[in-house]
């Protein structure tokens, strides 16, 4: 595992910022009076790790870009506080300015998927000036479901029991330890190879017996090393820091109001495949294509969608997804 990542040019510390103790992979070169690109910042989704860049993070690098990807509170070799409260987006923001003030950045491109997507959306509102553009990948952005806005707002969690019921994951993710049952460390492997194939299902995570391996092969795109590298970090770190995310879905809602107007005003292009569950949310593609997204994001300018791709897109369709990160943040 580590063999692959070091091969890739891939180099590894622990940064302290904001309390907290950071594992950051970085590629490319320190930046120096020589380099005057901003770095990349890449933030992971669930449940994933720096690892899930590491294509995008090999092909910047190559063009001289600096390449930044901690693992998130909770994940992998970062610190994962104990309380549920701990990973609110204002936390997770906070980890993600205080490291760029540790590595003395003052301003990066940022790089988002799935929850990665949701704190660099975050990010954006709170912190525009820390932001030369941003790329972000399969979660638009959704300003009812992200913040609590307007007299006839609807908590967060209650928009996704009522529009897919108790047994939707976001919604059977909230009561600790109910969720953990399915996300159990010793079954990392068999989840994160059902997970990144597309086999996961959102009513039960499994049928039968949770250790028994697909017989399916793994697809193109996906090796066996992959699946050890996620497999040994979630055996022993468990899935709760991760699942503490939704936990606080409700929470970031709440404590955002005070951006319940605001737009986010930094260059953005945003891909998705359309294959992704999330590009079949309710009304999401209408608010895409017909001006909603615009509005909300007036920097906009490309909004990229993938024929046949998937939910974890930037593995999947690594290549692809490479050059349309750097096509895009070549131009500034």
């Amino acid at each position: 595992m580590e063999g692959e990542a070091s091969a890739a040019g891939i180099r590894h510390r622990t940064v302290e910022a904001n309390g907290i103790s950071m594992h950051v992979a970085e590629a490319g070169p320190e930046d120096g009076p020589g380099n005057c690109k901003p770095a990349v910042l890449f933030l992971h989704g669930f449940p994933e790790l720096w690892y899930s860049w590491r294509h995008q993070m090999a092909h910047l690098a190559s063009r001289g870009y600096r390449c930044v990807a901690p693992d998130l509170r909770g994940y992998g070799g970062t610190t994962a506080p104990p309380d549920v409260a701990d990973y609110s987006a204002f936390h997770v923001v906070g980890d993600a300015v205080a490291l760029l003030d540790a590595l003395g950045l003052d301003k990066v491109f940022v790089v988002g998927h799935d929850w990665g997507a949701i704190i660099a959306w975050y990010l954006c509102l709170f912190r525009p000036d820390r932001v030369a553009a941003l790329v972000n990948t399969s979660v638009a952005f959704m300003r009812h479901v992200f913040i609590r806005a307007g007299p006839n707002a609807v908590k967060t969690t209650d928009q996704f029991h009522r529009a897919y019921g108790p047994s939707y994951y976001i919604c059977r993710f909230q009561e600790p330890g109910v969720a953990e049952k399915e996300f159990a460390p010793a079954h990392a492997r068999h989840l994160m190879t059902r997970i990144l194939c597309n086999r996961f299902s959102d009513r039960k995570e499994a049928d039968g017996n949770p250790q028994q391996r697909d017989a399916e092969p793994l697809p193109a795109w996906l090796a066996e090393a992959d699946i050890d590298y996620f497999a040994a970090a979630f055996e022993k770190t468990g899935f709760t820091g991760a699942i503490n995310y939704y936990r606080n879905m409700d929470r970031n809602w709440e404590l955002a109001a005070p951006w319940a107007d605001a737009k986010v005003r930094v260059p953005t292009k945003f891909i998705v495949g359309d294959g992704d569950l999330t590009y079949h949310y309710a009304g999401i593609q209408d608010y895409l294509h017909k001006g909603g997204f615009k509005e909300d994001v007036p920097l906009l300018e490309e909004l990229v969608v993938i024929p046949g791709a998937g939910h974890f897109i930037q593995q999947e369709r690594a290549q692809e997804v490479s050059e349309h990160i750097y096509s895009f943040i070549a131009k500034f």
